[in-house]
């Protein structure tokens, strides 16, 4: 179906009507992924981030025939757009591309922007080009920081949707326009379908809130308006559904909601990661042996998503939404999840991430990997106090004395923050239904040109995907390239006895003070 940014597009009954500002025909569009893409014109915002950059690496080089890929582009850190382009296609992600069709990274085009600012912050001549190019527009940007400040949650997640919708309902030629999500913005429900929910807050009621109520009002009321949601990114991600759901009727939107995404399965690299954050974080500080204890239940089934595969699932989803006939529901939604098709529990996910660790370990291995998930919070703190911090306040104190910068209480610090905003996630699980992500994917697979494009996890080995991302981890994250591996293994061995030595002299340290208590009772 082809879609314009005007209400008048469909008739009564749902159907398309003939539309003189509309410059795509209906029956230009193709029924297969690949030459969907010929000759469009794509926007993509959040191009910068983790999913982001494998998105437009993805459009470049498995969708050649595109023309242009403009990414929303924000000055940051006194270097301009322009500037941040040009590091950016210098960026290894891109590695691929560069070194056997360079000629591509030429379609990817900086557009000057901010999402936060009003009208997006775009020059009147580069919204004008937006306006009357783009046929697909990939909405990536938002703060998934769970622990964000309210107003910055919604000037980012929410308020900046609404404005690019806005310029959306401008556009000429648009064919679809696709909004990220995440599977928890319903995470006060066990089990989510794939469709908007009622939020917790009317979504223009919120927008007015947070742009005429003075930022410490808001800070004060934060908590009872967050209400059931475990933080700020799941409940403006909830009001933000609804209000991209508001706008279905005028433009061809669908919503993806990723789980925890996670390394690559295979594109741009197997394994690839460029960032510490969330559970990323944590599995690279369990292969340094600096995480004893985790607050988990791990009887509970995980949810991760590989960065590729949601990434495909988006540029699939674009492909069938602006295909799609008939819809049921005002807007369509994809549960990209991983549980309910190739599920697995905590504790399996714990074992294999630490048999990798041992197997292929990292020059910047500071103790024996060892580490237990725990849902008793007493114990978790005290074993997190001995075995995490303790350690890290006598390195540092021994660097301080060399005359070195101390570090290493302060990562403490770090992944303990990071743990404990994940932890809601950890124990707990859900049931996402994804028939449409299962009926997308099955499409896709009846086009032979779009196998590269798998939507799903199905039939995924777990232990050959984690050893492959803790490996990524490895060389991306830490620049520990594999020559480092024999040396890693001996370390490795030397703080295996290191571990065995302390808990020799731990266990004869307790039989010592047992022996004075009872010859103390005897006497």
């Amino acid at each position: 179906m082809m879609f314009n940014a005007s209400p008048e597009s469909k008739d009564l009954f749902g159907k398309d009507v003939p539309d003189e500002n509309n410059n795509v025909a209906a029956d230009e569009l193709t029924d297969s992924l690949v030459p969907f893409y010929d000759g469009k014109n794509v926007l993509v915002t959040g191009g910068t981030g983790f999913l982001g950059k494998v998105l437009i690496e993805k459009l470049l080089r498995s969708c050649v025939g595109i023309s242009t890929v403009y990414m929303l582009l924000r000055p940051k850190r006194g270097m301009t757009s322009e500037q941040r382009y040009r590091e950016f296609v210098r960026h290894p992600v891109f590695e691929r591309i560069r070194s056997k069709t360079p000629q591509l990274l030429a379609k990817l085009v900086c557009v000057g922007g901010d999402i936060s600012l009003p009208l997006l912050g775009l020059s009147d001549q580069d919204r004008h080009t937006l306006v009357e190019r783009v046929q697909v527009v990939f909405h990536v940007a938002a703060t998934v920081r769970f622990n964000e400040a309210l107003i910055e949650a919604a000037i980012l997640n929410t308020i900046g949707t609404k404005q690019l919708l806005e310029l959306c309902i401008g556009m000429r030629q648009l064919q679809s326009v696709v909004h990220v999500s995440t599977a928890y913005s319903n995470a006060c429900r066990r089990e989510v379908d794939e469709v908007v929910y009622p939020p917790p807050m009317d979504p223009d009621r919120f927008i007015q809130c947070v742009q005429l109520l003075p930022g410490e009002v808001i800070g004060a009321i934060a908590g009872q308006l967050q209400g059931a949601h475990p933080n700020t990114y799941t409940l403006t991600k909830a009001i933000t559904e609804q209000l991209v759901a508001q706008y279905a009727d005028r433009l061809p939107l669908c919503i993806v909601r990723p789980s925890i995404v996670t390394g690559a399965m295979a594109e741009p690299y197997p394994g690839w990661i460029d960032n510490v954050h969330g559970i990323t974080g944590i599995m690279m500080e369990i292969g340094r042996g600096t995480i004893s204890s985790i607050m988990c239940d791990e009887r509970c089934t995980m949810d991760v998503i590989p960065v590729d595969v949601v990434c495909n699932t988006l540029i699939a989803a674009a492909w069938e939404n602006a295909n799609t006939t008939y819809v049921t529901t005002p807007v369509r939604v994809y549960n990209c999840t991983s549980g309910q098709v190739n599920g697995i529990k905590w504790h399996e996910y714990g074992r294999i991430t630490q048999r990798c660790a041992v197997r292929n370990p990292t020059k910047h291995v500071l103790l024996y990997p060892g580490f237990q998930f725990r849902t008793n919070r007493l114990v978790h703190k005290l074993v997190e106090l001995v075995l995490h911090f303790l350690p890290a306040y006598l390195f540092d104190a021994l660097v301080r004395a060399r005359g070195g910068q101390p570090i290493m209480t302060r990562l403490a610090r770090r992944f303990q923050r990071a743990a404990d905003t994940g932890e809601f996630f950890a124990m707990h699980e859900w049931i996402f239904r994804n028939g449409n992500l299962r009926r997308l994917g099955d499409r896709v697979r009846r086009d032979r040109a779009a196998l590269s494009f798998r939507c799903d996890v199905a039939g995924l080995d777990w232990e050959t995907y984690i050893e492959a991302y803790m490996l990524g981890i490895r060389r991306f994250v830490l620049l520990d390239e594999m020559d480092s591996l024999q040396q890693a293994r001996a370390k490795l061995r030397r703080l295996l006895w290191f571990k065995r030595a302390v808990q020799l002299a731990g266990l004869l340290l307790l039989y010592y003070m047992c022996v004075l208590v009872f010859y103390s009772a005897v006497i």
